[in-house]
């Protein structure tokens, strides 16, 4: 038996860390986390974040997962405590689009009537997606996991060979940290900045497909409040708000939504989107034991989580 009596050693506290382990732990593994940040310190934490497909591959893996997650996120809604709801709303854009291949697969989805975009927009479409409240979320996975006999030790590494030998299967999960402890270099970061204001009383979210523009719109109500966005910004390591971005993304969204101009600033939240050209979900030996990567999911960290959780179970029960 190796020293600490794990099973399984998960490497990283954002979404994917959080979920891979609690779904080990709920099948009876003994699990502990190990993570560079608290929960509430991770790119996941800073998410928006709603469901949807944000350019990702492998593609046929990503529907594979994206469509699990979705499943799930549905049958969390039902219980305001995870953070999730069902929240309707409309993705537009100002010029002439297809609409999105995953739509079929949302409640409610169809093409918006020209009278329904705001101005200024030329397609649009109308669906019911889950929306998470990322704070609430990460809390509602960290107590699932500490149900389960799974536990979060805020460690630091400096080489995944740190791990070795404490356990018999290690999932790595770290994110843009896989940069430097894999290492890998296709992993490169896109910044991400979002302003979180007092909901003046908003309902319905709103998104505009902005195609590869470093500038986003798109404003998602969690109860009380509404996370406004955002920016893409590839290759931008700083975690630091930037004021002037701030002050852009709220008057991007307010010409949209004239409620939210003047609204209490309440937060702000930069997290760095861990980005390569594929999701990296796959097995290696490590010494003399397992490891499984599970990272590089890019802006679709939380729309995958749970099938990326999901496969990794599965390929610990095959062996």
């Amino acid at each position: 038996m190796n020293p600490r009596g794990l099973d399984a050693l998960v490497i990283g506290a954002g979404v994917s860390g959080l979920t891979t382990a609690v779904y080990l732990a709920e099948a009876g593994m003994r699990v502990t986390i190990w993570a560079a940040e608290p929960p509430d310190r991770t790119t996941s934490y800073a998410a928006g974040a709603m469901w949807g497909s944000y350019h990702v591959e492998p593609i046929d893996r990503v529907r594979v997962w994206g469509a699990r997650t979705l499943e799930v996120l549905r049958q969390l809604a039902i219980d305001p405590r995870t953070g999730v709801r069902l929240v309707s709303g409309i993705e537009a854009s100002r010029k002439a689009v297809d609409p999105p291949e995953w739509g079929s697969q949302l409640d409610g989805f169809r093409m918006c009537e020209a009278d329904e975009l705001p101005e200024g927009f030329t397609a649009g479409w109308r669906y019911t997606a889950p929306i998470l409240d990322m704070p609430v979320y990460l809390g509602y996975l960290r107590r699932r996991l500490e149900a389960a006999g799974g536990n979060v030790e805020v460690r630091r590494i400096d080489s995944l060979d740190e791990a070795a030998g404490l356990a018999s299967v290690v999932v790595n999960c770290t994110g843009l940290g896989a940069r430097d402890l894999v290492p890998d270099p296709d992993l490169t970061p896109i910044r991400g900045q979002l302003v979180v204001v007092e909901n003046p009383g908003i309902t319905e979210f709103f998104s505009e497909d902005t195609g590869d523009s470093p500038s986003l719109l798109h404003f998602y109500p969690q109860g009380q409040t509404v996370v406004l966005g955002g920016t893409a910004e590839p290759g931008e390591w700083s975690r630091e708000a930037d004021p002037d971005i701030a002050e852009a993304i709220v008057a991007r969204c307010a010409e949209i939504e004239p409620r939210l101009r003047g609204a209490r600033v309440i937060e702000h939240r930069v997290g760095l989107r861990p980005t390569r050209p594929y999701v990296r979900l796959e097995e290696q030996e490590f010494a003399g034991a397992r490891m499984i990567h599970n990272y590089g999911h890019g802006g679709a960290g939380v729309s995958l989580s749970v099938g990326c959780a999901a496969e990794v179970h599965r390929k610990i029960l095959q062996g």
